[in-house]
């Protein structure tokens, strides 16, 4: 019986991207710093990250497929906050952006990582950005290094 699992030991060619958008920077812009350190603390060098800024969680799915057909990336990391208001905007818009997300890692064959924030208040969002439940940007990091080296294990 043969047993399969990832680590965090990076392939000495392996490119990432993290795509972020812009729409509430004040949270993206925590989860991108912690998916850089984390990259580069597991021994992926800066010019080895591409980071490409979207205008909001809607267009990350866009850029993802892009960037998964290219071929380049050995993962992709998408980061977002989507924050609930009044209108049934929130559940669209962050229902669709998983959806997309998935369709790209699953059309391209290539990791995407979903670190978009779905969050009911901004207090949640600040929680999962640095504060009481980690940094979900760091995670998705460690997480694609983890599936690169699956990916490149199995048959």
């Amino acid at each position: 019986m043969s047993h399969y699992e990832g680590d965090l030991r990076p392939a000495a060619s392996a490119r990432f991207a993290v795509i972020a958008s812009r729409w509430n920077a004040r949270i993206t812009d925590v989860l991108v710093a912690g998916a850089r350190q984390s990259l580069a603390g597991n021994g992926i060098s800066e010019d080895a990250i591409d980071v490409v800024r979207v205008p909001g969680a809607w267009e990350l799915p866009l850029v993802a497929a892009r960037l998964g057909a290219g071929g380049r990336h050995a993962a992709i990391i998408a980061l977002g906050c989507v924050i609930r208001g009044d209108t049934r905007h929130y559940e669209h818009v962050a229902d669709q952006c998983a959806e997309g997300l998935m369709r790209a890692q699953l059309d391209f064959g290539v990791p995407v990582l979903n670190g978009v924030l779905a969050v009911e208040r901004v207090e949640d969002a600040e929680a999962r950005a640095g504060g009481s439940h980690g940094n979900k940007g760091e995670e998705a990091a460690l997480t694609a290094l983890e599936m690169v080296n699956l990916l490149e294990q199995l048959p």
